[in-house]
């Protein structure tokens, strides 16, 4: 090792110890906000529904400081963990200590929840005395060497050398997952990545070839049991697939969460029956499955649901409006949320049904009695297409209830949260590399006053805070995966994953598009699409703001 290389590594070495220092800082910092905020919206012990909602943003500002606590946290135990498996390099140094100092320095003076609206100490009842015990000498050191013009230029001089073909430092995965990753990859930048763009353009499906090999490859049943005809993998595989598959293109790598839904609300409410009839199907790509939950004017607000079920014999008969359903007309199976009691106005009424229904086309998108429906045109997220659905009577066999027990249909659904916010989180990942690979070879392409825009500060700036935020939500989310596949409570932490993730998706498609200047408007260059597909991260599976609110009472618990 050259002198060079052991200074390097000692420094990352001291600075790994002032980001677990700031971390527990931070740590203490929290529990400060958390009785703050208890102390303006608690009544005789218990949340008090009026004060929560005068304090939204104090409540929102505690989710979104609690996910920079444990961003930092991973941070640490990322680079920790790399070090001593000799894989902490300058690469890897350079890109913890960019975001770790950013997100130690945003912590003391403002978190941006979104472009608009930036939360302050004092806005979640933290004192200048509290926040004067978080800048400990290990926090100020992080704070001003880890995010510096100089960091952020070599980081840049690095990530233009690799020309963004590979993730900006170390993902941290075993070789089991590694290797699933490079198989993924080479799938996608073969056979989705140089069609994409022509796909979202024409607002074409995702053709059945692609489908077709990803069930040869087991996307579809990556962590269905082997038992079940899936591979029996943990939901950190299925992070890494939906990331490389939502690199090339969100339209694939979403396709894997209808099945993914599916099979976690079968696995965890089904009978033995369904479970041994659906699940290998699902797996194998021989059944497609799409989620049918939403209503219109209902949105996250499940326990107004009033699509009607009634039984009549041995069949149910399903009346009412859905809205917002991705990849119906394809779709051989519906998971369908609706009310079997109508006397139970709340979450208790509501019931799930597996509801099979024959494939159809754009021509006749549903050959099925008691079910019409029309396409939703969207600016993003293409590739499956949106309908608004209606159903008139349609019939679903008494025993395609899920777990042929009423009433148990929120509870069921519920169940699938963790997983579902686990990859949505993958896929935002995917989406902001996809983002900072666009933008830093368009930086190292464009040139302007005789030389690469890439070598000018204000673009090189943001590649480098790109770099970094990515990696941030990519620990996060795969430390939510691991929880989950460890068989503990994640809802928490998958909820932070996919708040943060989602935010950093849409901040990278902005500033790559920025990067573009003009040609960024154009709808020829691919990063108009991936600003298209980022934008729909902080609506779907739980908008930012319900998000955060779900994360802050689970703290206040």
């Amino acid at each position: 090792m050259s002198l060079a290389e052991e200074s390097r590594a000692e420094t990352g070495a001291t600075q790994l110890v002032q980001i677990a220092a700031a971390a527990s800082r931070a740590e203490t910092l929290l529990e400060t906000a958390k009785q703050a905020v208890r102390d303006r919206v608690m009544v005789d012990g218990r949340p008090d529904g009026q004060r929560m909602e005068a304090e939204q943003r104090a409540l929102h500002g505690l989710a979104w400081l609690a996910t920079y606590v444990i961003s930092l946290r991973q941070l640490a135990l990322y680079g920790e963990r790399l070090r001593e498996e000799g894989r902490f390099g300058e690469t890897e140094a350079l890109v913890v200590g960019i975001a770790a100092g950013e997100y130690a320095t945003q912590i003391a003076c403002g978190i941006p929840m979104n472009q608009g609206e930036t939360v302050r100490p004092w806005d979640i009842g933290l004192s200048d005395a509290d926040v004067a015990a978080y800048l400990t000498a290990d926090t100020r050191a992080l704070m001003e060497t880890g995010n510096t013009p100089q960091t952020r230029a070599r980081l840049v001089v690095l990530m233009t050398e690799m020309d963004g073909a590979v993730s900006i430092g170390d993902p941290g995965l075993d070789e089991t997952l590694e290797a699933i990753r490079t198989e993924m990859r080479r799938f996608a930048d073969a056979e989705v990545l140089p069609h994409a763009h022509e796909w979202h353009l024409a607002n074409d499906y995702v053709p059945m070839e692609i489908i077709e090999h990803m069930a040869e490859l087991g996307v579809f049943g990556l962590t269905i049991r082997e038992d079940f005809g899936g591979l029996g993998l943990g939901k950190e595989s299925m992070c890494v697939v939906s990331e490389e598959l939502s690199r090339a293109y969100i339209g694939v790598g979403s396709l894997g969460t209808r099945s993914e839904i599916a099979a976690e609300l079968i696995l965890c409410g089904g009978t033995d029956a369904q479970k041994a009839h659906w699940l290998p199907k699902i797996a194998s790509g021989e059944v497609l499955p799409t989620a049918v939950f939403t209503e219109p004017n209902i949105g996250s607000d499940l326990a107004s649901l009033k699509t009607r079920v009634v039984r009549d014999g041995d069949t149910y008969r399903i009346t009412g409006q859905k809205t917002w359903i991705t990849h119906p007309v394809r779709a051989d199976l519906m998971t369908v949320l609706a009310r079997t009691n109508p006397d139970e106005p709340g979450y208790r009424g509501l019931s799930m049904f597996l509801a099979e229904k024959p494939r159809g086309d754009d021509e006749t998108p549903f050959p099925a009695d008691g079910m019409t429906g029309g396409e939703i045109e969207v600016l993003g997220y293409r590739g499956m297409k949106e309908y608004d659905i209606s159903f008139d009577g349609f019939e679903v066999p008494a025993a395609n209830l899920l777990g042929e027990t009423e009433g148990q249909g929120f509870k069921q659904l519920m169940q699938t949260f963790e997983s579902a916010r686990i990859q949505t989180a993958a896929r935002a990942v995917g989406v902001a590399q996809c983002a900072m690979e666009l933008g830093l070879r368009y930086a190292m392409e464009r040139i302007q006053f005789g030389k690469p825009i890439v070598e000018f500060p204000r673009i090189s700036d943001k590649l480098a805070m790109m770099a970094a935020e990515v990696l941030v939500a990519r620990q996060l989310t795969y430390f939510s995966a691991r929880e989950k596949d460890a068989d503990r409570r994640c809802d928490l932490e998958a909820g932070m994953a996919k708040l943060l993730a989602a935010r950093v998706a849409w901040s990278n498609a902005d500033n790559a598009l920025q990067i573009h200047g003009g040609n960024g408007f154009a709808l020829e260059y691919p990063i108009s699409r991936v600003l298209c597909d980022a934008r729909i991260l902080n609506i779907f599976e739980g908008a930012a703001e319900i998000q955060a609110q779900v994360i802050a009472r689970r703290l206040l618990d």
